[in-house]
């Protein structure tokens, strides 16, 4: 019998199972920008894109592993902002979470603009009302139950992986020349000015860009609360994030620059239609319509769950209205969810009203957040490892690799990360309008010392599952 404590036994349910952990880890990992962003990428460091995607999936993945170490020996519902809170006091789980919950926010304007632009091209509607739609659809499922929001992740998750899968089959039966006309090689590496034509700075570059296109893939930590094996789910979940990364992200990518020459103009506009459009693979540009569009879904979906998840901590920890902390019978914290799609709408307003001021501004603001959530959490897991080790070293069942060098490390590059943005053109108006969300959060603060309430007893946020397989 499952026994769970604080947020579980006072509203939040455990529904969801392994196969909806396993694919929401895929899910997170795997978004539209895989199939078109990746071209920008390409076009900056060429075929040398492949070393970029892995050594920031390999940073994302370390990341991934001290915020699991957390969340195995003490899972919380508002994982990052919870192990701030932990760590770092009051202050850092305020700025965390709420930073956590406008990024999410404004990501579920800008999935919803995006999808009503693929729609757009097979149904005769103003764009507005076809993001409302769309808003409309997500919410409902969210509303439901956890169960049906994990339901629907699994099954958008599974499209993307077999649409995936299915290119990474095509792709090297082409490059093999097991393909009709298909041409054997690998010649497109090296043909075009090199392995690393705009040399090393060109890599660096990417690698700045790359390492936000894994967000998400911490949002199997943040739904651990809700599972019913939260220590075994983060644990097989995280473990599996390197062969994810490397199967879809670099072994795809390694495809779309042996097939095509990386400075093709195609490559930057859709590589991934370009490239089966090379293999004469009919109806291509479709299909990958269809599958960006389940992609741009999922995305929506996974950022009203989570926003909604986050302000409900925030709620239980005094940051935010004790209204929204109110539960339906299904366990699901319905004014929290309504409460960021509202939000979530107006962005979606202002990017019909103001597009190139004010939308554009809220998109850039949380270009880098990922950053800023990163350090977060990797400053937490230094300051609760020596603290969980005193209390209960039994709890310590998976454990950061190289503590506590390999977690200095991590600073280290996502401070140079952000370093580096500042003397990038292309990317500073992000860094510079994301420290600008921060100030003003961190501005905010004093009025909730001063006018907020006390939360609950701290220990009324772990949750004590007692494991037990799932049950599908």
């Amino acid at each position: 019998m499952t026994k769970t404590t604080g947020v579980a036994r006072e509203g939040l349910r455990t529904g969801l199972r392994r196969r909806h952990m396993t694919m929401l880890a895929i899910g997170g990992a795997v978004g539209a920008g895989l199939f078109v962003g990746s071209g920008s990428v390409i076009k900056t460091a060429g075929p040398a894109a492949v070393v970029s995607y892995a050594f920031a999936g390999v940073m994302v993945l370390c990341v991934l592993r001290a915020l699991g170490e957390m969340v195995v020996a003490r899972p919380v519902a508002g994982s990052l902002a919870e192990y701030s809170r932990m760590a770092l006091g009051p202050f850092a789980g305020f700025v965390v979470g709420w930073l956590y919950w406008y990024l999410y926010v404004v990501l579920v304007a800008a999935e919803a603009t995006a999808g009503s632009a693929i729609l757009a091209q097979w149904i005769d509607l103003p764009p507005w009302v076809l993001s409302a739609g769309l808003m409309v659809v997500m919410t409902v499922v969210n509303l439901i139950s956890v169960r049906s929001f994990g339901e629907f992740e699994f099954w958008f998750a599974s499209i993307k992986v077999v649409a995936i899968v299915v290119f990474l089959l095509f792709g090297v039966l082409y490059i093999l020349g097991w393909w009709p006309n298909g041409h054997a090689g690998l010649g497109n590496l090296t043909a075009h000015g090199g392995f690393v034509p705009n040399g090393m700075s060109g890599v660096l570059s990417a690698i700045v860009t790359v390492i936000f296109a894994f967000g998400g893939t911490e949002i199997v930590t943040l739904a651990a609360a809700e599972s019913a094996e939260p220590g075994k789910a983060v644990a097989r979940a995280t473990s599996n994030v390197l062969w994810r990364v490397g199967l879809f992200y670099v072994a795809s990518i390694f495809l779309v620059v042996a097939i095509l020459p990386w400075n093709d103009a195609k490559v930057l506009t859709s590589p991934f239609v370009s490239a089966l459009n090379e293999m004469r693979v009919p109806g291509a540009g479709t299909i990958m319509q269809v599958v960006i569009l389940t992609a741009v879904l999922s995305v929506l979906n996974s950022a009203i769950y989570v926003s909604s998840r986050m302000l409900y901590v925030l709620t239980r920890d005094g940051d935010a209205p004790s209204a929204l902390v109110k539960v339906t019978r299904r366990g699901v914290p319905a004014r929290a969810v309504l409460l960021g799609t509202v939000a979530a709408w107006f962005a979606v307003l202002a990017s019909y009203v103001s597009p190139d001021r004010v939308f554009s501004f809220l998109v850039n603001s949380i270009g880098v957040l990922l950053a800023f959530m990163y350090l977060a959490i990797m400053f937490s897991q230094l300051r609760l490892r020596s603290r969980l080790r005193r209390e209960n070293p039994t709890t310590l069942t998976y454990r950061m690799w190289g503590y506590p060098y390999l977690s200095w490390l991590v600073i280290g590059v996502l401070v140079t990360v952000l370093i580096s943005e500042a003397f990038m053109s292309s990317l500073r108006p992000q860094l510079i309008a994301s420290t600008v969300s921060l100030l003003i959060v961190a501005a905010v603060y004093p009025l909730r010392a001063r006018f907020g309430r006390t939360p609950p007893v701290r220990e009324v946020h772990v949750l004590e599952h007692a494991e037990r397989p799932a049950t599908e």
